[in-house]
């Protein structure tokens, strides 16, 4: 990415993040409001919360993203459409799910392939316009194995490949992104996400490929970038 990065621009990238496990119900509401008056591409929740986002920003530009098997990607894969549907059934728009990193490493690539397969397909038929995005845990994984998993998601029909849960061993990399970006087409997005605290951060990752930016900092990272931020 060349041109200027503007405010209203960088809030496009970001996917505005609080999976906590003790994230309230008044911490979701306070992260969507943030998220409309920022313009943030999407709010990105656990999956007991797509309701009330959904809700709060309806009729609005800003997506509802859940995240599906995560943060280990482990479960069975009728857990995982279980979850999706339900997900898009309550009003999300976008679902990260994590890619089965144990059977990628013992070499059952169709089982993997299936396991995506399911969860993409059951967001086509529920709604079509949704998007998936594949989280690869690229801290976990050798470069073929990223490579790999980023030919998986693609054969999957997934929309994005995604660096990070936030929760492993190490974060997003401008050299995993640019791996990532090099390995699929140019119809599927980047998402980096993990560790992502700065705007020189967020500019980084940006320039390396990402199309997306998943992060729980995303009001520092707007200050930053606006010179409102307290010294």
């Amino acid at each position: 990415m060349t041109e200027r990065l503007t405010p209203n621009r960088l809030a496009s990238f970001i996917d505005h993040t609080l999976l906590s496990p003790t994230a309230t119900l008044p911490d979701i509401e306070r992260l969507c409001a943030e998220a409309r008056q920022y313009g943030f591409a999407a709010v990105c929740i656990n999956p007991c919360y797509v309701p009330a986002a959904s809700r709060a920003l309806q009729d609005g530009p800003v997506g509802v993203c859940t995240v599906i098997g995560f943060p280990l990607g482990a479960g069975s894969t009728a857990a995982k459409v279980a979850e999706a549907a339900a997900a898009l059934q309550n009003g999300a728009t976008e679902l990260d799910v994590v890619l089965n990193l144990g059977w990628l490493k013992s070499g059952l690539m169709q089982a993997v392939l299936d396991d995506l397969r399911a969860v993409v397909q059951t967001a086509r038929q529920i709604t079509p316009r949704a998007l998936v995005k594949v989280i690869l845990e690229t801290c976990y994984l050798t470069p073929e194995e990223k490579i790999l998993a980023c030919e998986l998601a693609v054969l999957a029909g997934a929309d994005f490949v995604k660096t990070s849960t936030g929760l492993g061993s190490g974060g997003a990399t401008r050299e995993d992104v640019q791996l990532l970006r090099q390995h699929v087409p140019p119809h599927v997005g980047v998402k980096a996400s993990g560790g992502i605290k700065t705007a020189d951060q967020a500019r980084a990752m940006l320039q390396a490929g990402a199309t997306r930016l998943g992060t729980s900092s995303s009001l520092a990272i707007m200050q930053q970038l606006t010179g409102t931020g307290q010294s």
